[in-house]
């Protein structure tokens, strides 16, 4: 129960001679996420001793840099590892090029193997971040930013899973995971040298598409799609949620999050630039204040054609000699 996925389903289709195995979610569930938390929890021990800290001690960072680092180095392993997951098994799955299968024939209680797996392993890695605030002692200054995009990650992903809307969650996570990766891959070689700034320019440009992406699915599915299936109602025992008042409270939590996202986004894109400009301005008044200092000096010991020494001095006189 703890290490293996619960409730198989097996079916026999006229188009396949062998038996088709599906699975669909359960209260069992639970000790499955609660194992694999644990397992988390052990790799990011080992993913920190053995390869963020000797880097670490190689580079030298600040205590600011080093928490940041050690974040984006554990956020940077799991966007990688998921994202190359999510697109196998979006490879496979003729949703991508079907929009139209989001909605269709829902509700979609029956999954494969790997989309239920990939499920229990997200929720599970999202959950053992929270326990991981206090084993890596996070400043108390940066468990609010961590608390509220673990709290959303562990809300959505669980949401798309008990509604039944796996697809939608798999092909919004995809492409929002590969924007994460290069965002905290880029941060990883800022702090390696912070004359790399390529990456966050690159990262720019895909946050903007990635969330017009999660807006449009988003509408399409529960605007039009689910709004016009066949078969609406609610209906625990058939993991059927298809009606109003939850199609609103999805939709409203993704835009929502999604303004957020955005509101976020631009704050950092501002203070980059106010940063970048204030940098600017001290080389230019430091040029200005030397050239006026010299002016000056050159006025001051040059009047009316004489030389005056400053402080009263006078050059020496020179004493004759009598013979």
């Amino acid at each position: 129960m703890f290490i293996t996925v619960q409730y198989n389903v097996t079916y026999m289709t006229d188009e396949r001679p062998e038996p088709v195995h599906f699975y669909e979610y359960g209260p069992k569930d639970v000790a499955t996420i609660f194992f694999y938390m644990l397992i988390a929890i052990i790799l990011h021990a080992v993913i920190q001793e053995y390869i963020l800290d000797k880097i670490n001690r190689r580079l030298h960072l600040s205590k600011t840099k080093h928490s940041k680092f050690n974040e984006s180095g554990q956020l940077a392993f799991f966007y990688l590892l998921s994202f190359i997951w999510g697109a196998s098994i979006l490879s496979a799955e003729e949703f991508t090029t079907n929009p139209t299968l989001l909605w269709k024939d829902y509700p979609h209680p029956h999954m494969f193997f790997q989309v239920k797996f990939f499920y229990i392993c997200q929720i599970a890695y999202w959950l053992h971040a929270l326990p991981e605030l206090y084993f890596q002692k996070i400043r108390k200054e940066d468990i609010p930013r961590q608390l509220h995009y673990i709290c959303l990650y562990i809300v959505h992903i669980s949401g798309a899973y008990i509604l039944n809307l796996q697809r939608l969650g798999l092909i919004l996570l995809v492409p929002h995971y590969l924007v994460e990766l290069i965002f905290h891959a880029s941060r990883l070689f800022y702090f390696s040298d912070e004359n790399k700034q390529k990456g966050f320019t690159l990262w720019a440009l895909l946050f903007v598409m990635a969330r017009l992406l999660t807006l449009t699915l988003s509408v399409l599915t529960f605007g039009f799609g689910l709004a016009r299936a066949e078969n609406p109602g609610f209906s625990i025992a058939d993991g059927n949620f298809n009606i109003l008042t939850i199609r609103i409270s999805c939709l409203a939590a993704i835009c929502l999050t999604q303004a957020w996202m955005m509101w976020k986004f631009i704050n950092f894109q501002l203070k980059k630039w106010r940063e970048h400009i204030q940098n600017q301005i001290p080389k230019k008044k430091t040029n200005t204040k030397i050239k006026t200092t010299k002016k000056e000096s050159c006025k001051t010991n040059f009047v009316n054609g004489t030389v005056k020494f400053e402080e009263g001095t006078s050059p020496r006189k020179r004493k004759s000699k009598f013979l």
